[in-house]
């Protein structure tokens, strides 16, 4: 699914752009242009960086308590 249609970011870019490290919207920004342009797809892409961040908590918890 396209998040930001402006710069033609898609859900699983993001998901892989959190993957690889990214936990601000700004930085997202600088890696993918998504939300430079309108701005529209920032309440998306903030709640999937959150998802994503929680989801990396979650296993760091369980990876550090094995």
């Amino acid at each position: 699914m396209y998040v930001c249609l402006c710069n033609g970011v898609t859900e699983r870019e993001i998901r892989q752009t959190a993957a690889a490290g990214c936990r601000s919207v700004a930085e997202l920004t600088m890696r993918t242009g998504c939300g430079a342009g309108c701005g529209s797809c920032l309440s998306t892409a903030t709640q999937l960086l959150e998802e994503c961040r929680a989801s990396a908590d979650v296993s760091a918890d369980i990876a550090h308590a094995a």
